[in-house]
């Protein structure tokens, strides 16, 4: 009596739980919740961004005297080289339209580009030492972005603070000197690349051409006596700027 009644609990048991099991596969699965996925910011050139920039400058100064309206002849080359080192800093803000990017900048920078040349004529020589202390420009910006790369041409107008020095000697020795520090006008023009390493952070490279003409100093020892100057050089920069904002 016992085994057989032992036998119909365990069948009881064994069809209670085959029971369970198919009502629970008949239940709706619970699927596991999707995956939250940030959005990756895009890169825009858009926004304002300061930086600093260094360089190297050459270039050709040419050099005319006049007394009065008479162009005075020198013996030797009325043309002289110069060179030196250029830093700074630059502000600017661009927009960009699909792949075009423009903007303006502004930028200023010590200079020490310089020159020291002797002209001769026939009656005396003038020895001229002359410096660019600072110089800036003010200019516009226009490229192609390829997503975090600029490629970019500019241009506008540029400043430089000259002084010179002249010495002016004849056979007997020297006649006297004369000195100015003024600032002049003219213009630059160039093209650059620069790439975007962080939504904030850009590096780039630029080269510039920049000329100043025909500026003019009085000579307070030669009477009537006039130096005119045209001079221009090339630039090469490299510089890192912060843009403000991360889109």
């Amino acid at each position: 009596m016992k085994p057989r009644l032992l036998g119909l609990l365990a069948a009881t048991a064994l069809t209670t739980a085959g029971i369970s099991v198919a009502s629970a596969a008949d239940l709706p699965s619970r699927a596991a919740p999707a995956p939250i996925i940030a959005p990756v910011p895009v890169f825009t050139w858009t926004g304002f961004y300061v930086g600093g920039q260094v360089g190297y400058a050459w270039g050709e100064s040419d050099t005319g005297l006049f007394v009065g309206t008479t162009p005075v002849v020198f013996t030797t080359s009325d043309d002289s080289d110069l060179d030196g080192f250029v830093g700074g800093v630059h502000a600017g803000y661009n927009v960009q339209f699909g792949s075009f990017v423009v903007g303006v900048e502004a930028d200023i920078e010590a200079a020490g580009i310089d020159n020291d040349v002797t002209f001769t004529t026939a009656n005396f020589s003038i020895a001229r030492s002359s410096e660019i202390n600072f110089q800036g420009s003010l200019r516009a910006r226009a490229g192609v972005a390829f997503d975090r790369a600029l490629i970019y041409a500019t241009g506008g107008l540029a400043f430089a603070n000259f002084e010179s020095s002249y010495e002016i000697s004849d056979a007997l020795g020297v006649i006297g000197t004369d000195s100015f520090d003024e600032t002049q006008w003219g213009w630059t023009l160039g093209a650059g690349v620069e790439y975007a390493f962080t939504n904030n952070l850009t590096a780039r490279i630029e080269y510039r051409y920049t000329q100043f003409e025909e500026f003019s100093n009085t000579s307070t020892v030669l009477a009537d006596a006039v130096a005119e100057e045209d001079l221009d050089f090339h630039t090469v920069r490299v510089g890192v700027s912060y843009k403000f904002g991360t889109y």
